[in-house]
């Protein structure tokens, strides 16, 4: 005899596996942590220091 399964129950395992899936996909191609965006601002804001720390400044722009 076959084991009887409930249709509506794969069919709802095999929508939520391919949203995993697709989630998954999503994540690697866009997402980035909270840890790593906080670190670009971190090594944008100490750039962006030391650039102004080597400009000249004129003596009539005082």
């Amino acid at each position: 005899m076959a084991e009887i399964i409930n249709l509506r129950r794969v069919r709802r395992r095999k929508e939520r596996d391919a949203k995993e899936q697709t989630a998954a996909e999503q994540r690697l191609k866009f997402g980035r942590t909270k840890v790593e965006r906080r670190a670009d601002v971190a090594r944008e804001e100490v750039r962006e220091r030391a650039l102004d720390g080597h400009k000249r400044v004129r003596e009539d722009e005082k």
